[in-house]
C-alpha cells in the first residue's frame, strides 16, 4: 500500500493504559511502513493533538478534523468516548458524533478493544444509533473470534467489514536478558521456581485467586510474585491491593510488588518467571499473554473471553480455582513436586501476651514492621533518591 496520512485516535503514552501501550507499538509499525501518522488522544500525552473526547461534544469536535487525513483509525473502548454515569440523551449525542466522524472520514478502521454487548440498556433509539454507528465504519477489527462473533450477533454488521488482527502483531521484545540475568537484576532467587502474575491491579484480574491457588507451594521451593500498579486511584482498587498484600503476608512464598513498571522492567519479569499465571475473572484478550509468548514463557490462564482463541500452543487453560491449583502443582518439576508429599514442618508462631494492654502494644509493634505500600521498592524500578 502506498504511504498515506493517518489520524489515530487513542489513549497514548505516557498514560498507564493497555490500549495506550498497544497504540504506541502500532504507530511505530505504521511509520516503519512509510505512513505519515499523527495521534490524537483524549488527554495530555505524547500525542500530536489532544481533545476532550469523553463528552457529548467531543466526537463532534473530532469530526471536524478527520477529512484532513487519508484514513482514520480509532482504538475503541467505550470509556474513551462515553462518560459515566451518562443519560440516554447524552449517550445519543456521543453516538451521533461518532457516526459523523466515521462518515466524514475518507476511510476508517476501528480496533474494537471492548464494546457494549447490551445496547438496549440506554433505550431502543440508542440501540438503533449504535447499529448505525458500527455500520458506518469501513472496517472493524477484533483480537479474537469470540469477540467478533458476539459483536456480529449483537449488531448485525456484515462479515465483509469484520476482521481479526493478532493482539501481539506489533509487539517487540523490550529486553535481551536471559532468565539468570533477569533474576539477578530483579533480586530473585536463582534456584527458586518462579510464578509471576503481572499487570494492573484490579479485581477482575484475579491475582487473589493465584495467591490462594499457590498456598503450600512454598514448601517446594516455589515463589509467586504479584507485580503491578493500581490503574486508577479508586477505593475499590486500593482496597483490592491491600487485600493482595494481606494474602501474601499470610502465604509463605508469595510477594506483592506494587508500582508501575516501564516496558523493559515489565518484560524482565516475564523472562525471569518459570510460568506466568493469569487467573482473570473476565477479559476479552490479554497483552500479557502475547508478551509472554515473545519469550517462550509458559502461561497458565483461565478460560474466559477470547483467551482460548488467543492462547499460543502450550498454554494451560483452566475453568475454576480447583483446576488452577492443580495446574500450578503440575507445572513444578518432579523433584519439587515430591517435596509436597512430605508433611509440613511445624511453624514457629510468636506467642501473644496474656493481658489486653500488652496485646494492643504487640499489635502496634507487629504492624509497624510492615512498610507502607507506597514505600516498598519495586524490583526492576529505580527507587527515587537512590
Amino acid at each position: 500500500m502506498a504511504p498515506i496520512s493517518i489520524l489515530m485516535v487513542t489513549p497514548y503514552a505516557p498514560i498507564r493504559d493497555g490500549i495506550a501501550a498497544y497504540a504506541v507499538q502500532e504507530v511505530k509499525a505504521l511509520r516503519a511502513a512509510g505512513h505519515r501518522v499523527e495521534v490524537l488522544s483524549p488527554g495530555p500525552s505524547a500525542a500530536h493533538h489532544h481533545l476532550a473526547l469523553r463528552s457529548p461534544r467531543g466526537p463532534l469536535a473530532l469530526a471536524k478534523r478527520v477529512r484532513r487525513y487519508d484514513k482514520l483509525i480509532i482504538q475503541y473502548h467505550p470509556d474513551v468516548f462515553y462518560p459515566w454515569p451518562i443519560t440516554a440523551a447524552e449517550h445519543r449525542k456521543v453516538t451521533l458524533g461518532l457516526i459523523a466522524c466515521l462518515r466524514l472520514a475518507h476511510d476508517s478502521e476501528v480496533r474494537v478493544h471492548e464494546f457494549d454487548h447490551e445496547p438496549r440498556r440506554h433505550g431502543r433509539l440508542n440501540e438503533q444509533l449504535l447499529r448505525r454507528m458500527w455500520a458506518s465504519a469501513g472496517r472493524l477489527t477484533f483480537h479474537t473470534a469470540v469477540e467478533r462473533d458476539l459483536f456480529r450477533a449483537t449488531y448485525g454488521v456484515p462479515d465483509r467489514k469484520l476482521a481479526l488482527i493478532a493482539h501481539g502483531g506489533h509487539f517487540e521484545a523490550r529486553t535481551r536478558l536471559d532468565r539468570a540475568a533477569a533474576r539477578q537484576v530483579l533480586g530473585l532467587d536463582p534456584e527458586a521456581f518462579v510464578f509471576c502474575s503481572i499487570g494492573f491491579i484490579q479485581p477482575h484480574k484475579g491475582f487473589d485467586r493465584a495467591i490462594r491457588a499457590f498456598a503450600g507451594l512454598g514448601r517446594a521451593g516455589a515463589e509467586l510474585h504479584v507485580v503491578g500498579s493500581v490503574r486508577v486511584d479508586e477505593p475499590e482498587y486500593v482496597a483490592h491491593l491491600d487485600e493482595l498484600v494481606a494474602l501474601a503476608e499470610a502465604t509463605p512464598g508469595v510477594s506483592v510488588h506494587p508500582g508501575y513498571l516501564g516496558d523493559e522492567a515489565f518484560d524482565q519479569w516475564l523472562v525471569a518467571a518459570d510460568a506466568v499465571v493469569l487467573p482473570y475473572r473476565h477479559i476479552w484478550s490479554s497483552g500479557v499473554m502475547e508478551r509472554a509468548a515473545l519469550y517462550g514463557t509458559p502461561v497458565i490462564a483461565t478460560r474466559v473471553g477470547g483467551l482460548a482463541d488467543q492462547a499460543p500452543p502450550g498454554t494451560v487453560l483452566v475453568v475454576d480455582d480447583d483446576e488452577l491449583r492443580s495446574a500450578l502443582r503440575a507445572c513444578l518439576p518432579p523433584e519439587r513436586a515430591a517435596l509436597l508429599a512430605r508433611p509440613p514442618a511445624a511453624e514457629s508462631i510468636e506467642p501473644w501476651p496474656a493481658d489486653l494492654t500488652s496485646v494492643q502494644a504487640e499489635i502496634r509493634r507487629r504492624a509497624s514492621r510492615r512498610a507502607p505500600v507506597a514505600d516498598r521498592p519495586v524490583p526492576g524500578r529505580p527507587v527515587p533518591g537512590r
